[in-house]
């Protein structure tokens, strides 16, 4: 497959990947230009500001999540047609598993999918000292993929200068710079950036940076650097993913500004399998959709919404009721709070909610578990045994019930921890799961949402 392609990578997080991804998608927007966006590694708020840029959503590539077959055919699937596909990178171009391996790093990435990376050098207090900083990139690994350069936060003036040096001592293209422009920031919060709709003016912030760019970096040059990507050769899935139920269920699906962190190809992979998802708010709805075989409430924001959702007494009932009768859920880290007895808002107060988790969910000054784990099951959970699942967490917030279904364990490191309360019916707790990682996972919940369809028919 002949697909054009860049990712837009850094030294560093903080370097201005984020905002200068979105700059250049607006520019390339508004010059027409059919555009697939995709985000390394688990983040979720940085495909939001990219799907609210090029109106479709942006998907994440994750060489841990995925094999490098399954990753190239998720990036294949969301880019066919698109004249250019985006990729932001993730931390550090290198910064991979354990913080030692180079392993799900954007540079994995680039590797796995064959794309030339272009490196964003936050250029301020350095001048000669950019060449012997991008030759370390360039040279760290043979087969880098860095093909080209942006300096951020560049001096006009001195740009042309440091131009002609990198060029005539490495073996890379400059493709422009951006300067310094304080009004176009993103805010940022605990868990990240703010949310695309907090963004005050964000339309016109982005449009003013994109009008910047134009005139500051070498477009034709990043397209043709696109064009000239290597050809790939057209994957397929493995048979295990595909699994199909032979009576669709309906999936209640928490989605509101609560709920909000979801992976667009999870919600692909259970249409695959034969579900429905229905889409309810939990802050806004007084009660559950119709006819559910199953309920999914993902992560997000709950602590900022505490009493919002302590106060909505309706749709809490019903949730706690529908899962107690059976009704097979999966909650992950946002959704795993709302689910407790007691959660603490982001201004100390515990709030009530849905009542399921018999605990506390308390915040904590500091990250509480970050990164990738892998989870091994301690015990049957959705009525099967599934092999190990890579999964991913970030989270300031701790429970006095996190569960034990399963054991968590840090790649390339010793800790590890139990977590997740699980049942015939029901895995909740912290970690968020993708689910191209292991097809099992959705499958064994799907077939629970199936049975749980049956009897209630019967009734």
């Amino acid at each position: 497959m002949n697909i054009p392609r860049i990712l837009l990578t850094a030294g560093a997080s903080g370097s201005g990947k984020t905002l200068i991804t979105c700059g250049i998608l607006e520019a390339l927007k508004e010059e027409g230009k059919k555009i697939a966006s995709f985000k390394c590694g688990p983040d979720y708020i940085d495909p939001m500001f990219h799907s609210r840029v090029i109106g479709t959503k942006s998907r994440n590539l994750d060489t841990f999540f995925t094999s490098p077959e399954v990753t190239r055919y998720l990036f294949e699937e969301n880019a066919r047609d698109c004249e250019i596909a985006v990729i932001e990178g993730v931390m550090g171009y290198y910064d991979g598993l354990g913080g030692t391996t180079s392993r799900a790093s954007a540079y994995d990435v680039a590797k796995t999918t064959k794309t030339p990376a272009v490196l964003i050098v936050n250029s301020r207090g350095m001048s000669v000292s950019l060449a012997a900083y991008i030759k370390g990139f360039l040279e760290y690994e043979k087969d880098s993929q860095i093909k080209g350069v942006i300096f951020n936060q560049m001096s006009p003036m001195l740009y042309e200068r440091m131009k002609k040096l990198v060029e005539e001592r490495l073996p890379v293209k400059v493709f422009g710079y951006v300067p310094k422009v304080e009004d176009c920031l993103i805010e940022s919060r605990h868990l990240g950036l703010v949310l695309p709709h907090e963004v005050e003016g964000l339309k016109e912030r982005l449009g003013k940076l994109a009008g910047i760019l134009r005139e500051t970096l070498d477009f034709p040059g990043l397209l043709k650097l696109a064009a000239g990507a290597e050809e790939l050769k057209e994957e397929t899935l493995p048979e295990e993913y595909g699994f199909s139920l032979e009576t669709p269920v309906r999936l209640g699906l928490a989605s509101d500004e609560a709920f909000c962190f979801f992976y667009e190809d999870n919600f692909r992979l259970l249409r695959r399998m034969g579900a429905q998802l229905v889409p309810f708010s939990p802050l806004h709805d007084k009660e559950l959709p119709p006819d559910l075989d199953g309920l999914l409430l993902y992560g997000g924001y709950p602590e900022l919404y505490g009493k919002e959702l302590e106060e909505n007494e309706t749709m809490k009932e019903e949730i706690n009721r529908s899962i107690r009768r059976g009704m097979p859920c999966l909650a992950e880290c946002g959704g795993f709070m709302y689910l407790h007895r007691e959660m603490e808002d982001m201004q100390g107060n515990l709030c009530r909610m849905a009542g399921i988790i018999p605990g506390k969910a308390v915040r904590t000054p500091r990250l509480t578990r970050f990164g990738y784990i892998m989870l091994e099951q301690n015990q049957p959970v959705l009525g099967t045994r599934i092999k190990a699942i890579p999964a991913h967490e970030f989270h300031y917030f701790d429970s006095d019930c996190c569960g034990d279904s399963f054991h968590a364990q840090k790649p390339e490191s010793k800790r590890g921890w139990d977590c997740i309360v699980g049942n015939g019916t029901m895995a909740a707790g912290f970690p968020h799961i993708y689910y191209y990682g292991n097809p099992e996972f959705p499958k064994a919940f799907l077939k629970a949402c199936e049975k749980y369809q049956r009897e209630r028919r019967r009734k």
